[in-house]
């Protein structure tokens, strides 16, 4: 709200056209319906808009290219799991704490056929590298945080090693869960990650 004189100016967001997002996440559900069936190599434009019910021009308004398309996927997936973990509370005293496994493991069993697909499937890289980079930012300010905080000694493991364990090993296991149907729920399989964390990741700067 901006007040002028005696008036006041409501500042509005645009908003995308419900149909625009409509179309948008019918040709995302076509694509990940035809991964299920094919290598990425042979989905094509046009087994996206036939199985998505819609026409060739339509996607290329939405979509330059079938990377477009999943470049932009991508894009979204970090946003939504950003926009989950603003709602988080920083405890700089560990590195990785469960709370914040747990909102992104209940997003990952949320959209499970998403992520089953796309990360223990075919695992299609740039949305397992997306995800990766996603993993090593938080891992990293956790740890940045601990360690300014901390009088504690640490054990003397290179700060950039630990990040890629514990990236590594949180991505390993988010596939290994997701091909196991995930017999473990959300809230447990985030305090046992947070406990390994907690025993394995202890980074110094050297």
């Amino acid at each position: 709200m901006v007040e002028q004189g005696d008036e006041l100016l409501t500042v509005k967001t645009p908003r995308t056209d419900p149909r625009v997002l409509r179309t948008r996440q019918l040709i995302r559900d076509a694509f990940i319906d035809l991964l299920q069936e094919y290598d990425l190599e042979k989905i094509t434009v046009n087994r996206i808009a036939a199985r998505s019910t819609i026409s060739r021009v339509t996607f290329y308004l939405h979509y330059r290219d079938i990377p477009d398309l999943m470049d932009k996927m991508a894009d979204d997936m970090i946003n939504e799991i950003h926009t989950i973990l603003r709602e988080v509370p920083e405890k700089p005293q560990v590195e990785v704490d469960w709370t914040i496994l747990l909102r992104i493991l209940e997003h990952i069993a949320e959209n499970s056929k998403f992520y089953t697909v796309l990360l223990a499937s075919k695992r299609v890289s740039v949305f397992t590298d997306r995800l990766m980079k996603l993993m090593v930012e938080i891992i990293s300010k956790r740890a940045e945080s601990r360690i300014a905080s901390s009088t504690a000694p640490a054990v003397n493991v290179p700060n950039d090693i630990a990040i890629w364990y514990g990236s590594s090993a949180f991505i390993g296991t988010i596939v290994c869960w997701l091909r196991n149907d995930m017999p473990y729920t959300p809230l447990y399989l985030a305090k046992q990650l947070s406990l390994l964390f907690r025993l394995h990741q202890n980074p110094s700067h050297t």
